[in-house]
C-alpha cells in the first residue's frame, strides 16, 4: 500500500508523523480491510507515550473512533470493546460517533444486552442519540428479524432521552417545563419508569412543591412503577425540608412495611429532620435503630448528629461523640469539627473551642474557611477585633482564602465599634482579591454611611467593584 510506504519513508527521513497522519492511515487501512496493520499502528501510538519510542503523539477521540469502527465492521467486537474501555481509561470521553460505531457492532454481533447497556450509558453521559443511532438499531435488528428487540431498544433510548431532559430542566429550576415534558412523554405513549418519576419528584420536592410530588408519588404505583429506596428518600427529605416530620416518619414506616430496605441516606435524612424540629429523643432512638439494623453511619451522618446535638443545646454529648470518633480512628471531616466548634462558641465555652481549633492539625485536619469564619465571628462578638484581624492574617498565611462571609463578619464588628477606616480598608482588600460583595456587604456599607457624619468623605474612600450581571430566572 503506497500510503504505508510513504508513512515508513517519513519516519526514515526523520519526519515525525502526528496524530492526524496516524488517524488518516488507520482509517485508510480499516477501509481497505487491513485491520491488523491498523491495530499495530494504534498500538505504536499508545506505546509511543514512553520516551523509548520514536513516536511522540497520543491517540485522540478521532483515531480511537476510527479504530473501533474498523474493528466492529470486521466483526472484532471484543477488541473494539477493549479499545472503547481503553479510550475511557485514558480520559477521552466517547462521542456520538464512538457510541454509534460500537452499538452497530454489538447489534451486528447479536449482543443485544450489551447494546442496551451502552445506550443507557450514552444517555446518562448526556450524549444524545441521533438519526444514525436509530437507523443502526432499526437496520441491524430488523434485518435479522428481531423486530421486538429493535422496538425495545428504541423505546429505551426514547425513554432515557426524556428522563435526561426532565432532569436537566429540574436542575435548572424549570419544574413547570419538566412537568409539561413528562405529560408529553405520556401523551406520546412513552411509559415513564421509576427513574423518570423519581427525577421529577425530586425536582418538585426541591422547590417545596411537596403536594404535587405526593400526587406523582401515589400515581407511580397506578402506572405499574414501584417505589424504590431513592424515591422514598427523596419524599422523606421533601417532608423534612417542610418540617413535616410526622409525614416523613410515616413514609419511613411505610417503606419498611413494604420491604423496601432503608440505607444510610434514609437515616441521615430523617435524623436531620428530627433535629431540625427539636425531637432529640426520637433522633437518638432512630440512631440506635440504625445501628441495630447494621447500617453504618458515614461522615455525613456524624456531621448531622454533631450539628443537631449542638443546635439543640447538647454540646457535651456532641463532644463525647467526636472524642469517640477520634479514638476509633474514624475518618473525620473538618465539617464535623466545625459543627462542634460552632456549638461551643454559641454556648460560650471558648477555652475548649480554642483547644479543639488548635488541635485540628494533630488530627490530620486543616481549618477551612467555615471553621475560621466561626472563630472570627466569636472574636468579633466579644469585641476582640484585633485578635479577629490577626486570625484573618493567619488564615491567609495558611493558604485558606477568606470569602465574603469572612469580610462581612469583620466589617460588621468594626462597624459596631464605629471604626469606619477599618471597614473601608477591608472593602479595599475585598476588591483587591476580587471577592464579590453581597446583600449583607451592602447593608453594612449603608449603615456605615448613615451613622458617619462625614459620609461624603466616606463615599470617596469606598472602592469600586465590577458590575454584577442580574440573576437569570
Amino acid at each position: 500500500m503506497k500510503a504505508t510506504c510513504l508513512f515508513e519513508n517519513m519516519t526514515a527521513f526523520g519526519c515525525r508523523p502526528d496524530v492526524i497522519t496516524y488517524t488518516t492511515l488507520i482509517n485508510g487501512l480499516c477501509r481497505a480491510g487491513n485491520v491488523s496493520l491498523a491495530l499495530k499502528l494504534h498500538e505504536d501510538m499508545v506505546k509511543g507515550n514512553n520516551n523509548k519510542s520514536r513516536v511522540i503523539c497520543k491517540p485522540n477521540i478521532v483515531s480511537y473512533t476510527s479504530m473501533i469502527d474498523g474493528l466492529c465492521k470486521h466483526g472484532l467486537i471484543d477488541k473494539a470493546k477493549e479499545l472503547f474501555l481503553e479510550m475511557k481509561g485514558v480520559g477521552i470521553s466517547p462521542n456520538i460517533v464512538s457510541y454509534n460505531s460500537l452499538i452497530h457492532g454489538l447489534c451486528y454481533g447479536g449482543k443485544w444486552e450489551n447494546a442496551k447497556d451502552l445506550i443507557v450509558e450514552m444517555v446518562d453521559h448526556n450524549v444524545q442519540p441521533n438519526v444514525v443511532t436509530y437507523n443502526v438499531i432499526m437496520d441491524e435488528l430488523c434485518k435479522k428479524g428481531n423486530i421486538v428487540k429493535a422496538t425495545e431498544l428504541l423505546e429505551l433510548m426514547i425513554e432515557r432521552t426524556y428522563t435526561t431532559l426532565i432532569d436537566e430542566l429540574c436542575k435548572n429550576g424549570k419544574i413547570d417545563k419538566a412537568s409539561e415534558l413528562f405529560e408529553l412523554m405520556i401523551e406520546r405513549s412513552v411509559n415513564p419508569n421509576t427513574v423518570t418519576y423519581t427525577t421529577l419528584i425530586n425536582g418538585l420536592c426541591l422547590t417545596y412543591r411537596i403536594d404535587d410530588a405526593l400526587k406523582l408519588f401515589v400515581s407511580m404505583t397506578n402506572k405499574g412503577c414501584r417505589h424504590d429506596v431513592i424515591t422514598y428518600n427523596i419524599m422523606i427529605n421533601g417532608y423534612c425540608r417542610k418540617q413535616n416530620i410526622n409525614a416523613a416518619t410515616s413514609l419511613y414506616r411505610e417503606m419498611i412495611s413494604k420491604g423496601v430496605v432503608s440505607n444510610v441516606v434514609t437515616y441521615s435524612t430523617l435524623l436531620s429532620g428530627l433535629y431540625r424540629v427539636g425531637k432529640i429523643g426520637h433522633a437518638n432512638e432512630l440512631f440506635s435503630e440504625m445501628q441495630i439494623n447494621n447500617i453504618m453511619p458515614d461522615e455525613y451522618t456524624y456531621n448531622i448528629l454533631i450539628d443537631g446535638l449542638c443546635k439543640n443545646g447538647c454540646v457535651t454529648k456532641a463532644m463525647e461523640i467526636l472524642h469517640t470518633l477520634i479514638k476509633s480512628k474514624f475518618n473525620l471531616s473538618i465539617m464535623s469539627c466545625s459543627c462542634l466548634i460552632d456549638g461551643l462558641c454559641k454556648t460560650g465555652r471558648l477555652k475548649v473551642t480554642w483547644k479543639i481549633f488548635h488541635k485540628l492539625s494533630q488530627e490530620g485536619l486543616e481549618p477551612d474557611v467555615v471553621s475560621y469564619n466561626i472563630m472570627i465571628n466569636r472574636l468579633c462578638k466579644d469585641r476582640q477585633l484585633e485578635e479577629a484581624t490577626n486570625l484573618l492574617s493567619i488564615m491567609e498565611d495558611e493558604g485558606c482564602a477568606p470569602d465574603v462571609i469572612t469580610y462581612n463578619t469583620l466589617m460588621h464588628g468594626f462597624s459596631q465599634n464605629n471604626e469606619t477606616i477599618k471597614v473601608v480598608q477591608l472593602l479595599h482588600k475585598m476588591a483587591k482579591r476580587n471577592i464579590t460583595p453581597n446583600d449583607s456587604t451592602a447593608s453594612i456599607v449603608v449603615d456605615l454611611l448613615v451613622n458617619d457624619e462625614k459620609y461624603r468623605d466616606c463615599l470617596n474612600w469606598l472602592p469600586s467593584f465590577p458590575a454584577q450581571e442580574p440573576a437569570r430566572s
